[in-house]
């Protein structure tokens, strides 16, 4: 139900809006997508099968109309670099669900699922026709992945400079005793007082920075990528360090760390792609707490960032930030951290959210163009809006799951999908078959 001071708004939106059975089949949002050099695509939970099937969608448009040269997507670099691999057709992998097992970090569900798997196979398919310089890659941004990057940095050098590998060794041997792992590093920093590992990382990142050329120059070209890399996993190895430390102290901090750490990769990646191509352009996957703008959002007043606005303030123009929406439906999703995947249902949303107003449309699949001055005028006032991560908690939801917003400044482009369905993990369990039945007591408290 919505208010009568609402119902303005809806008609505008539901005159202005886009609507179709795929809105990725639509050539105008693709043409509105394709003029960017950064293509941000995000999602309001990260297991709901629509999100990842129109954005999936999306990019593969515009990857077919040379729009686009690279995915980058919120997951460990390494792990996705396996399945970069496997794309281009460099690895020993025999199919992409081989490909994709380097996800075994919690929550396994949001890249090892059905909708990624199809898409990793469709962009294999792809590069295949074409030659190596032009073919399409998929990278990971984000910075968890400690023990992994460090494994990686010394397997390479182990290759390329074997005394340089045993110094890496040694650095890295500063984490032997939290077992390689980020959070037992970070709380026993803040709580038992062990001595940092911050002058080691920096230093390993630095040598590796320092002979790098030298392997590129003996190598060949063939070894540009491989340093790359393996320098982007010193990176890595260098932040986390920093985002484990500040975990168990400052929240804020840690999330802008994080943050910044996804953009400057971002940044990195069109760098790299762009001593092979001109104006390299990506495609970034990620949920829509990260991509849309934290200026438009309670985020900002809490200190927050994140990439969306460091891209907007970065690229201006070349970027283009686009957001999902739903109403109602079931995800996968867990009850804490750490727990088991299962096929939720989600509450319809409360009366006084983004969600409600798009829903009162009567529109079940739509896009919208921010840019709009009709749409912008309607989605300007502040509501709350809706986010789930891996985590759902229906009986907490509006402290759990709802922030406010100004939609229109937050995003460019908005896809509505108001009943959802839950993406399917390509390791499902007995509770994600069986699901969970609707509740019965009323919704929007």
């Amino acid at each position: 139900m919505v208010t009568v001071a609402a119902r303005e708004p809806v008609a505008t939106i539901a005159a202005h809006c886009r609507a179709g059975v795929s809105v990725a089949s639509d050539p105008a949002l693709l043409d509105r997508l394709a003029a960017h050099r950064l293509v941000l695509l995000g999602e309001a939970s990260h297991g709901t099968h629509e999100f990842y099937a129109e954005r999936a969608a999306l990019t593969r448009g515009l990857i077919e109309r040379g729009a686009i040269h690279a995915v980058a997507v919120e997951g460990d670099w390494p792990d996705a670099y396996r399945v970069n691999r496997y794309v281009l057709g460099q690895s020993s992998d025999a199919d992409a669900e081989h490909a994709l097992r380097g996800f075994q970090r919690f929550p396994t569900w949001m890249w090892r699922n059905r909708v990624v798997l199809e898409f990793v196979e469709w962009l294999r398919r792809h590069n295949d026709r074409l030659p190596a310089d032009e073919r399409v890659r998929l990278y990971g941004l984000d910075l968890y992945s400690l023990d992994t990057s460090m494994s990686a940095v010394v397997e390479y050098l182990d290759r390329v400079d074997p005394d340089e590998a045993a110094r890496a060794r040694a650095r890295y041997a500063c984490f032997d005793r939290f077992g390689g792992e980020g959070q037992a590093y970070g709380y026993a920093l803040a709580s038992q007082g062990a001595p940092p590992c911050e002058n080691e990382v920096v230093a390993q990142l630095l040598a590796l920075r320092a002979h790098a050329a030298d392997y590129v120059r003996r190598d060949g070209i063939d070894a540009f990528d491989d340093a790359f890399f393996a320098e982007q996993n010193a990176v890595v190895v260098r932040d986390a360090e920093e985002y484990y430390q500040q975990m168990y102290r400052a929240e804020v901090s840690s999330w802008n760390l994080r943050d910044r750490h996804m953009a400057a990769t971002a940044e990195a990646l069109l760098t790299h792609l762009g001593r092979r191509r001109p104006r390299p352009a990506l495609a970034l996957w990620e949920h829509n707490s990260h991509l849309g703008d934290a200026r438009a959002t309670g985020m900002s007043a809490r200190g927050e960032l994140n990439v969306g606005q460091l891209m907007r303030q970065r690229f201006h123009r070349e970027t283009i930030l686009v957001g999902f929406s739903t109403y109602t439906g079931h995800v996968s999703a867990a009850r804490d951290w750490g727990a088991r995947v299962e096929r939720r249902w989600v509450r319809p949303a409360r009366v006084d959210s983004y969600e409600a107003l798009l829903h009162a449309t009567d529109v079940p699949r739509f896009w919208l163009d921010c840019h709009d001055p009709a749409v912008h005028d309607a989605l300007r006032r502040p509501r709350l809006e809706r986010a789930i991560g891996v985590i759902y908690r229906p009986e907490t939801e509006r402290q759990s799951h709802y922030f406010p917003a100004q939609l229109a400044d937050q995003f460019d482009v908005v896809i509505h999908i108001d009943d959802t369905t839950a993406v399917e993990p390509l390791d499902r369990t007995e509770h994600w078959v069986r699901g969970e039945p609707p509740e019965t007591f009323p919704t929007g408290l």
